[in-house]
Protein backbone atom coordinates (compact mmCIF):
# COMPACT_ATOMS: atom_id res chain seq x y z
CA UNK A 1 0.00 0.00 0.00
CA UNK A 2 1.48 3.25 -1.16
CA UNK A 3 0.27 6.79 -1.41
CA UNK A 4 -0.05 9.34 -4.14
CA UNK A 5 -0.62 13.07 -3.93
CA UNK A 6 -3.67 14.62 -5.56
CA UNK A 7 -5.15 18.04 -6.22
CA UNK A 8 -8.67 18.54 -7.48
CA UNK A 9 -11.05 21.47 -7.82
CA UNK A 10 -14.73 21.08 -7.04
CA UNK A 11 -17.82 23.29 -6.78
CA UNK A 12 -20.64 23.33 -4.24
CA UNK A 13 -22.74 25.49 -1.94
CA UNK A 14 -20.39 24.53 0.91
CA UNK A 15 -17.03 22.83 1.38
CA UNK A 16 -18.88 19.62 2.37
CA UNK A 17 -20.96 19.63 -0.81
CA UNK A 18 -17.87 20.36 -2.95
CA UNK A 19 -15.99 17.50 -1.22
CA UNK A 20 -18.89 15.09 -1.78
CA UNK A 21 -19.05 16.13 -5.45
CA UNK A 22 -15.30 15.54 -5.84
CA UNK A 23 -15.55 12.11 -4.19
CA UNK A 24 -18.50 11.16 -6.43
CA UNK A 25 -16.58 12.28 -9.51
CA UNK A 26 -13.52 10.25 -8.43
CA UNK A 27 -15.72 7.19 -7.80
CA UNK A 28 -17.10 7.43 -11.34
CA UNK A 29 -13.69 8.06 -12.88
CA UNK A 30 -11.49 5.62 -10.95
CA UNK A 31 -14.00 3.27 -9.31
CA UNK A 32 -14.00 2.47 -5.64
CA UNK A 33 -11.04 0.07 -5.74
CA UNK A 34 -11.65 -0.72 -2.07
CA UNK A 35 -10.22 2.58 -0.87
CA UNK A 36 -6.99 2.52 -2.88
CA UNK A 37 -7.66 4.59 -6.00
CA UNK A 38 -5.01 7.23 -5.29
CA UNK A 39 -7.67 9.95 -5.63
CA UNK A 40 -9.76 12.00 -3.20
CA UNK A 41 -12.19 9.10 -2.75
CA UNK A 42 -9.37 7.29 -0.88
CA UNK A 43 -9.18 10.00 1.81
CA UNK A 44 -10.84 9.93 5.17
CA UNK A 45 -12.53 13.31 5.07
CA UNK A 46 -11.11 16.82 4.83
CA UNK A 47 -10.26 19.96 6.83
CA UNK A 48 -10.99 23.47 5.56
CA UNK A 49 -7.74 25.46 5.92
CA UNK A 50 -8.84 28.56 4.01
CA UNK A 51 -8.24 30.88 6.98
CA UNK A 52 -4.75 29.42 7.61
CA UNK A 53 -3.84 29.95 3.95
CA UNK A 54 -5.09 33.56 4.00
CA UNK A 55 -3.21 34.27 7.24
CA UNK A 56 0.02 32.89 5.73
CA UNK A 57 -0.05 35.48 2.92
CA UNK A 58 1.53 32.90 0.59
CA UNK A 59 0.72 32.16 -3.02
CA UNK A 60 -1.85 29.35 -3.27
CA UNK A 61 0.44 26.91 -5.13
CA UNK A 62 3.40 27.60 -2.81
CA UNK A 63 1.19 27.03 0.26
CA UNK A 64 -0.17 23.76 -1.13
CA UNK A 65 3.35 22.51 -2.05
CA UNK A 66 4.58 23.22 1.49
CA UNK A 67 1.55 21.52 3.05
CA UNK A 68 1.95 18.44 0.84
CA UNK A 69 5.53 18.09 2.16
CA UNK A 70 4.22 17.80 5.72
CA UNK A 71 1.02 15.76 5.18
CA UNK A 72 0.61 11.98 5.02
CA UNK A 73 -2.15 9.72 3.71
CA UNK A 74 -3.47 9.43 7.27
CA UNK A 75 -4.18 13.17 7.52
CA UNK A 76 -7.02 13.23 5.01
CA UNK A 77 -7.47 16.02 2.50
CA UNK A 78 -7.23 19.74 3.05
CA UNK A 79 -9.49 22.28 1.35
CA UNK A 80 -9.08 25.93 0.42
CA UNK A 81 -11.97 28.07 -0.82
CA UNK A 82 -10.80 29.91 -3.94
CA UNK A 83 -14.23 31.36 -4.88
CA UNK A 84 -16.79 32.00 -2.16
CA UNK A 85 -20.32 30.78 -2.82
CA UNK A 86 -22.98 33.45 -3.31
CA UNK A 87 -26.14 32.43 -1.47
CA UNK A 88 -29.72 33.35 -2.22
CA UNK A 89 -30.61 36.44 -0.17
CA UNK A 90 -34.07 36.91 -1.69
CA UNK A 91 -36.81 37.29 0.90
CA UNK A 92 -38.94 34.74 -0.97
CA UNK A 93 -36.99 31.79 -2.35
CA UNK A 94 -39.83 29.74 -3.80
CA UNK A 95 -42.54 30.06 -6.40
CA UNK A 96 -45.87 28.26 -6.13
CA UNK A 97 -47.53 26.83 -9.23
CA UNK A 98 -51.16 25.93 -8.54
CA UNK A 99 -52.59 23.03 -10.54
CA UNK A 100 -56.33 23.31 -11.10
CA UNK A 101 -58.50 20.63 -12.71
CA UNK A 102 -62.09 21.33 -13.67
CA UNK A 103 -64.85 19.34 -12.04
CA UNK A 104 -65.35 17.83 -8.64
CA UNK A 105 -63.13 15.21 -7.10
CA UNK A 106 -64.57 11.91 -5.93
CA UNK A 107 -62.60 9.58 -3.70
CA UNK A 108 -63.30 5.85 -3.88
CA UNK A 109 -62.13 2.96 -1.72
CA UNK A 110 -59.88 0.40 -3.45
CA UNK A 111 -58.27 -2.79 -2.22
CA UNK A 112 -54.62 -2.80 -3.28
CA UNK A 113 -52.36 -5.86 -3.32
CA UNK A 114 -48.69 -5.29 -2.42
CA UNK A 115 -45.60 -7.49 -2.30
CA UNK A 116 -42.21 -6.60 -0.85
CA UNK A 117 -41.24 -5.53 -4.39
CA UNK A 118 -44.20 -3.21 -4.98
CA UNK A 119 -47.81 -3.02 -6.01
CA UNK A 120 -49.52 -5.83 -7.96
CA UNK A 121 -52.99 -4.46 -8.57
CA UNK A 122 -56.01 -2.46 -7.39
CA UNK A 123 -59.50 -4.00 -6.97
CA UNK A 124 -63.00 -2.78 -6.20
CA UNK A 125 -63.78 -5.53 -3.68
CA UNK A 126 -61.81 -7.19 -0.92
CA UNK A 127 -62.75 -10.60 -2.37
CA UNK A 128 -61.19 -9.80 -5.76
CA UNK A 129 -58.04 -8.47 -4.08
CA UNK A 130 -57.68 -11.56 -1.85
CA UNK A 131 -58.21 -13.84 -4.87
CA UNK A 132 -55.46 -12.02 -6.83
CA UNK A 133 -53.15 -11.99 -3.81
CA UNK A 134 -53.56 -15.74 -3.21
CA UNK A 135 -52.86 -16.49 -6.89
CA UNK A 136 -49.72 -14.36 -6.81
CA UNK A 137 -48.52 -15.87 -3.51
CA UNK A 138 -49.03 -19.44 -4.75
CA UNK A 139 -47.36 -18.76 -8.10
CA UNK A 140 -44.34 -16.85 -6.72
CA UNK A 141 -44.11 -18.43 -3.26
CA UNK A 142 -43.86 -15.00 -1.64
CA UNK A 143 -46.19 -13.21 0.75
CA UNK A 144 -48.61 -10.50 -0.29
CA UNK A 145 -50.61 -7.93 1.67
CA UNK A 146 -53.95 -6.28 0.89
CA UNK A 147 -54.42 -2.62 1.90
CA UNK A 148 -57.49 -0.41 1.78
CA UNK A 149 -56.64 2.85 0.04
CA UNK A 150 -58.63 5.90 -0.98
CA UNK A 151 -57.91 6.94 -4.56
CA UNK A 152 -59.36 9.52 -6.89
CA UNK A 153 -61.94 8.08 -9.24
CA UNK A 154 -60.48 10.19 -12.05
CA UNK A 155 -58.00 13.03 -12.33
CA UNK A 156 -54.70 13.73 -10.63
CA UNK A 157 -53.92 14.15 -6.95
CA UNK A 158 -51.29 16.84 -7.57
CA UNK A 159 -52.60 20.27 -6.56
CA UNK A 160 -49.46 22.45 -6.40
CA UNK A 161 -45.74 22.48 -7.23
CA UNK A 162 -43.33 24.56 -5.21
CA UNK A 163 -40.21 25.44 -7.21
CA UNK A 164 -36.97 26.93 -5.96
CA UNK A 165 -36.49 30.49 -7.23
CA UNK A 166 -32.79 31.03 -7.83
CA UNK A 167 -31.32 34.50 -7.27
CA UNK A 168 -29.75 36.15 -10.32
CA UNK A 169 -26.31 36.34 -8.66
CA UNK A 170 -26.44 32.98 -6.84
CA UNK A 171 -23.55 30.62 -7.56
CA UNK A 172 -21.68 27.71 -6.08
CA UNK A 173 -18.31 28.21 -4.46
CA UNK A 174 -15.09 26.62 -5.70
CA UNK A 175 -12.62 24.73 -3.52
CA UNK A 176 -9.30 23.06 -4.17
CA UNK A 177 -8.75 19.80 -2.33
CA UNK A 178 -5.27 18.34 -1.96
CA UNK A 179 -3.48 15.69 0.03
CA UNK A 180 -2.09 12.19 -0.10
CA UNK A 181 -4.36 9.25 -0.97
CA UNK A 182 -3.85 5.50 -0.59
CA UNK A 183 -3.13 3.60 -3.77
Amino acid sequence: MGSQQFQTYSRGKSAREAYDNAVDRAEREYGHQQGYSGAINSCAGFRDVTEKWKASGKDLNKYIDERLDSLSKHDGAEAICVEKPVTNTNKIKTQVEHIVEKGTKKWVLKYVVHTSNGRIGSYNTKGDAVKAARAHTEKNMSSTVVHMEKVLEKGKTEVARINYKKATNEKDGRWIFYGWASC
